[in-house]
């Protein structure tokens, strides 16, 4: 008999991940799980994928609080995954259904790509016509079979192709992204010994997106990808820019291939075919390397746990709002937001892109796949091969454009100023580095035998991509400490236009330069700022330069951290995070973590909450009966209290634990800036800093005070929602900054603090005692 239905709109709910295994699959089967206890239902963990559903049994089996313990760290997927023919032949589709009805599971969370999801879009519109056979066989009887007369679908695509339309990135993408960008950071360096060529396969049968990013993000010379091929004369076309390339210096050569590459008239282009052109026709060292499986393997990054903790709380929402006439919706992400597509769209629009390929429209492959997608191709095109005549500007319409770097060196400054540099160069402008920020710029212009104002050129920026810090030098001081010199120094070297990478420093920065216009004619200049700081407390964005970076080395060292709290299963570990003022960094690497609690300037912290807190951690430690990776970590950023400061906070709790377990404090500070940036901080500055030229460049021509009557003539490029916006800076000052906080005054991310409470079981406050902490 199946179990009667949970009273009201509480659901069964089951999670099954199908198809191609990707990283962050589990922190999704985590989510989905937690998130529906939490809002009372039962979730069901669906073995196996699809064969698991058609076999029943054990396989299908309900999933507790515990059981997703450690799932956000784990690679592939911890639930198993099948290739099952029989579902896609109605007989196994009626087991499924019988076997979901006798486990009373009335909603389905998939996982899995345009397949996996095509096959339960079809089950959902076949269910009713299942559920009657079932009772025309006797197998289910019509009493049995009247409480699941409606069966509702959520999708989430797991993928490391990033191949589904209608949304920016898919689960598992970044971290696939990221062990490519890290093998051919290694393949440079002994590339740039011998001055070699590598040929670099990818994966990427119907869709460019690993190769062409991984070409944006490690600065390819050249990138095939099916949606794209090259021109008919492509490999002359190739071996010129190479050619062009060794030329002006560079030692190395990297060409990176998707598995699904091919040219116009659809011959497959191999690695092979395109080693055999650069050692015969241009006789270079090269060699083959296919990275493989490595691709799909290992732990999610930081953003792939983000992303999928993030969209399996929403799938839980999805379900529960889901009404018998709600279309089966596919989650997904546009820039910085979670929204929900019709599922049935977005595989139709992501199969018309195999089918555009095999029809050689490649201009409706491109338009089908996201606008993301195109601006990343035509930055790439843009930025790798500088010599192209037809993009150079007139002669009045090229400018001397100032590039500085203002703050807190973030990962992906480098890139952003190669982008600048290179996108200048081939549309003719003059960049002009300078560097040490404005103490430089002012103290060592004139510096022999080299100033501190520098023209640049291709080769100069040419190997930055890969490199964290700040390859120009950048410097906390504002122009305001000598804003006379400053005008000099613009009025001296001719600066026309001025483009900022950089923190609150920089936006503090760009606030004087626009404030002083009045004053000094030399800052009657477009600006634009390109906000880059681990904090991400710029205003006029939600993503900032750099803070992926950060979030990636927070989240390695929480890991290592929270593997030593597991092995000695009764530890709690409090770790500061950076981040100023600004709760950003603590609160989504609490969500990748799966922290028990986090700490943020914007809440601070009191007795009360540490009580709570602490009582929290007594019940839960009590309940572990020698269960594995036991181990808790409390994050708290680094302005959270002046008083409860994270040494105290670990010794309250070593202290009020009485032994029953023990606690520790760690400060990873500095680390937390990392090393080399990740590669969506890469892809982000490169496109962003390529829209800032742009717009610098719409100036051009543009008299004093015109630039003076334009608001739109100093701003702030950032990321709101699912737009790419630009913020004209008296506006963003005014309305849209805590200045003595320095932070926004609306921080988007605050919502996400609920979600990290909810999925670590964290008591609400008005579930406690006031008192003595304890629930109630």
């Amino acid at each position: 008999m199946p179990p009667p239905p949970l009273p009201g709109k509480k659901r069964r709910i089951g999670v099954m991940t199908s198809g191609g295994d990707a990283p962050g699959m589990n922190g999704a089967v985590r989510a989905v799980v937690r998130m529906s206890i939490a809002k009372g239902c039962e979730a069901y963990g669906i073995h196996e994928g699809y064969e698991g559903l058609v076999q029943g049994g054990d396989l299908i089996r309900q999933m507790k609080w515990e059981d997703v313990r450690g799932y956000l760290s784990e690679g592939g997927t911890l639930i198993g995954t099948a290739r099952c023919k029989a579902f896609m032949q109605r007989p196994g589709r009626l087991t499924a259904a019988r076997n979901m009805v006798m486990a009373g599971i009335d909603a389905l969370v998939i996982c899995g790509g345009d397949g996996s999801l095509t096959g339960a879009d079809t089950f959902r519109k076949e269910w009713q016509g299942l559920l009657k056979e079932l009772v025309d066989k006797k197998e289910l009887a019509s009493d049995q079979v009247a409480p699941f007369r409606h069966l509702n679908i959520v999708g989430l695509v797991g993928s490391i192709d990033n191949d589904m339309s209608s949304t920016d990135a898919t689960i598992g993408c970044y971290s696939s992204l990221g062990r490519i960008c890290e093998a051919v950071d290694y393949i440079d360096a002994t590339a740039q010994s011998h001055q070699r060529a590598f040929v670099i396969e990818v994966m990427g049968r119907h869709c460019g997106w690993l190769a062409l990013m991984a070409g944006v993000s490690t600065g390819a010379d050249f990138v095939f990808i099916p949606e794209k091929p090259p021109s008919e004369n492509w490999e002359a076309e190739m071996c010129g820019i190479i050619t062009r390339h060794r030329q002006m210096g560079k030692r190395k050569t990297i060409v990176i291939v998707a598995e699904g590459a091919h040219d116009l008239s659809l011959n497959k282009v191999t690695p092979t075919r395109v080693l055999d052109l650069l050692s015969n026709r241009l006789h270079l060292d090269t060699r083959i390397t296919t990275l493989g499986h490595v691709q799909r393997g290992g732990g999610p990054c930081a953003y792939d746990r983000m992303l999928s903790t993030l969209q399996g709380v929403e799938a839980v929402e999805a379900v529960l709002e889901a009404t018998p006439e709600t279309p089966t919706p596919v989650i997904c992400v546009i820039e910085n937001k979670i929204v929900r597509k019709p599922l049935l769209k977005a595989v139709e629009d992501t199969l018309a892109v195999a089918k555009a390929i095999e029809a050689k429209d490649f201009a409706r492959a491109m338009h089908l796949r996201d606008a993301e997608f195109a601006e990343y191709h035509n930055a790439y095109m843009t930025t790798t091969a500088t010599e192209q005549v037809e993009q150079t500007l007139p002669k009045d319409k090229q400018m001397r454009i100032g590039i500085i770097h203002v703050g807190a060196p973030a990962g992906g400054m480098n890139a952003a100023t190669r982008a600048a540099v290179a996108y200048c160069l081939t549309r003719g402008h003059t960049p002009v580095a300078l560097h040490n920020g404005f103490p430089g710029l002012c103290r060592h212009h004139g510096d022999e035998p080299v100033g501190s104002v520098r023209e640049m050129s291709w080769l100069d920026v040419e190997g930055w991509v890969s490199k964290g810090g700040s390859e120009i030098g950048t410097n906390r001081a504002l122009p305001s400490e000598d804003m006379p010199k400053t005008a000099w120094c613009f009025e001296h070297y001719k600066i026309e236009a001025l483009f900022i990478v950089g923190g609150f420093e920089a936006f503090t920065a760009v606030s004087e330069l626009r404030k002083a216009r009045a004053e000094y004619p030399a800052f009657q200049i477009p600006i634009a700022l390109l906000p880059a700081t681990i904090s991400n407390n710029v205003p006029g964005t939600e993503y900032s330069i750099g803070s992926d970076t950060c979030l990636n080395a927070l989240v390695g060292y929480c890991d290592a951290i929270k593997q030593s709290a597991s092995a000695s299963r009764r530890r709690v570990f409090v770790v500061e995070t950076q981040g100023g003022k600004s709760g950003y960094i603590a609160t989504i690497a609490g969500l990748s973590i799966g922290a028990t609690a986090v700490y943020t300037p914007e809440e601070g912290i009191s007795i009360k909450m540490l009580a709570r807190d602490i009582e929290h951690l007594r019940a839960s430690f009590a309940k572990d009966r020698g269960q594995t990776k036991a181990g808790k970590l409390i994050l708290r950023n680094e302005h959270a209290s002046e008083t409860y400061t994270t040494e105290v906070i670990a010794n309250m709790i070593k202290e009020e634990a009485k032994g029953r377990f023990e606690s520790r404090h760690a400060i990873p500070g500095h680390v937390q800036q990392g090393g080399t940036p990740s590669p969506m901080d890469r892809c982000r500055a490169i496109r962003l800093a390529v829209r800032c030229i742009e717009f610098l460049e719409g100036s051009a021509g543009k008299s004093k005070q015109e630039l003076m009557a334009d608001p739109m003539s100093v701003v702030v490029i950032g990321i709101k929602g699912a737009s790419v916006v630009f913020g004209p800076m008296e506006t963003v000052e005014r309305e849209e900054t805590n200045w003595k906080e320095r932070r926004p005054k609306d921080e988007s991310w605050l919502q996400l603090k609920r979600i990290v409470d909810t999925l670590s079981g964290r008591p609400k406050v008005e579930d406690c005692c006031e008192s003595c902490g304890k629930t109630k």
